[in-house]
This record gives structure tokens, sequence and C-alpha cells, in this order.
């Protein structure tokens, strides 16, 4: 039996100067969760009053994968749930990894762009905006995005036991992974 990797990204519906702080994550609220299950080959999509259901489906996979999802997501669903996301759930965070290898934080979309070709459709901060004029439809679509945009940077690594990315100054690296876990 094949197993399951759930890739999962949420978007807030609250910044962090809303809340008081980046040590207040729990209190962003969820404008839009997706996911990706490679057991059910579909992508599902939560909004925060499906909350339970998107912890459920993240029990029960094999793995999850994210980027920045073990210190930014799991601490925003820690807001609806006394579960303890960051020790109960076997994850895997390409952030954390890569941050590991370079020896500093990088973007998704500095991957992507490099990795695949393409980037990323737009950021947090417009899926913020977009939460404040009501374009729920258009959260979940850029948010699916990133995590389609996720599991194929993963699968390239795992293919490849390499990714690309852009440095600071543009130009392009390469840097060796081990993402068969």
């Amino acid at each position: 039996m094949a197993r399951d990797i759930v890739y999962f990204d949420l978007e807030t519906r609250r910044t962090a100067n809303d809340v008081g702080g980046w040590g207040n994550k729990h209190l962003m609220g969820i404008s839009v969760a997706c996911t990706y299950s490679t057991k059910l080959q579909e992508y599902m999509i939560y909004t925060e009053d499906e909350t339970q259901a998107l912890i459920d489906q993240l029990r029960r996979a094999d793995l999850v994968v994210g980027f920045n999802h073990i210190s930014f997501d799991y601490e925003v669903l820690m807001g609806h749930s006394l579960f303890d996301f960051r020790d109960q759930l076997h994850s895997f965070d390409l952030l954390v990894d890569l941050e590991k290898l370079l020896g500093h934080r990088i973007k998704l979309d500095a991957v992507a762009a490099a990795t695949l070709g393409t980037g990323k459709t737009a950021d947090g901060l417009d899926a913020l905006k977009w939460w404040q004029q009501g374009l729920v439809a258009k959260i979940a679509e850029y948010c699916c995005y990133d995590v389609k945009v996720t599991k194929c940077v993963h699968e390239f690594g795992i293919e490849h036991g390499f990714v690309k990315y852009h440095d600071r100054n543009g130009r392009e690296q390469q840097v060796k992974v081990d993402w068969n876990k």
C-alpha cells in the first residue's frame, strides 16, 4: 500500500501586526488551507470552519510536507486545537532542510523559479488583501498553487538529488538534497 504524503499550506486572516506580533500566530486565523494527498490524488480546500477535517487529514497522513509549515502553519493551526502538530505528526519542512544546508532562510519562490522555471503567483500579503475583499476563491487558487509548487519542488529533489535556487544576488545555484525520507 502506497504511503500518503500530504502537501500542506494555509493562508491567514490577519497579519502578525494585527495580532500583536509573531509570537501570536495562533491568533491569525485561517482564511483558506489547502492539501494535496498522494493517496487520494486530489487537492482539498478547507476554510476555518472546516479546520477539524483538515486536522483529521493531517493526522492520517504518513508524512506532511510543506514549506515553513512547522514554525508557521502548525502554529496558526494550534489556535484551533490542543494537538501539538510539531511533535505528533511526521513532517518534512523543505525550508528547515534548505536552511540547514544553505545556512540561511530562503523563499519558496527562489527555489521554485530556479528549479521548476516557474515561481509563485502571489504572496501571503496578497492573500490577506483578498481576504479583506472577500475573494476566498482567489485565496484558494493561490494556496493550491503554492501546494502544487511545493509538491513539484519536493518531487524534483527526490528524483534528482538536488534543487536549484536563486541566491541573494539573483544567481542560480544548486544544492544537493536527500529527500528520500
